[in-house]
């Protein structure tokens, strides 16, 4: 049975669970790299305390290869064990739409629509860049067909990633056509 830990408790033994051991560092940059795209990712202090955390419940291990040195953290077989039951057990939840440009358009009626225009397009533009960075994360994850290949998963994540922002562009392109035509 799964320990019932926060959900980013959960994703950074997700990011262990590729079989390094990392220092809270080097795991803060993993989930830079890779959880932005589509969680949050985790402040500095935030993958220390949830280390923490998971290394009194025994499901990382700390250790440091030299006195003074880091501390590294690799996944036990608890934990891989407790992440595996919480992937099985746990209710897909709908993602809640927490959208800051959503939010501005919605109060658009106090700026110019000139404004809201610029902010659209500006926020197409982040979309564009947005794209291209995980486009680029996407071509460093080699296409392997092997059954036992662990990064399958995570392009099919950086490929519904990929797919979200382009089907976001979409629908800021038709917005931005309805506001250009007053057809709102």
């Amino acid at each position: 049975m799964s320990q019932g830990l926060p959900t980013t408790s959960y994703a950074l033994l997700g990011l262990l669970s590729f079989g390094d051991d990392l220092t809270g560092y080097e795991l803060k940059q993993r989930a830079d790299s890779t959880l932005r795209f589509y969680w949050v990712s985790p402040a500095m202090s935030q993958v220390y305390t949830e280390l923490a955390r998971l290394t009194d419940r025994g499901l990382v291990r700390a250790r440091q290869l030299d006195p003074g040195g880091p501390t590294r953290y690799q996944i036990t077989g608890s934990g891989r064990r407790d992440l595996q039951q919480w992937l099985i057990e746990e209710p897909p939840d709908f993602p809640a739409l927490k959208h800051p440009v959503a939010l501005r358009l919605l109060l658009g009626h106090l700026i110019e629509p000139a404004e809201v225009e610029a902010m659209l397009v500006g926020y197409l533009a982040a979309l564009a860049a947005r794209q291209q960075d995980l486009q680029a994360v996407r071509d460093g994850l080699e296409d392997r067909w092997a059954s036992d290949d662990p990064f399958r998963f995570p392009r099919l994540v950086a490929d519904w990633g990929l797919d979200y922002y382009q089907a976001e562009r979409d629908v800021v392109g038709r917005l931005l056509t309805r506001l250009r035509t007053q057809t709102y």
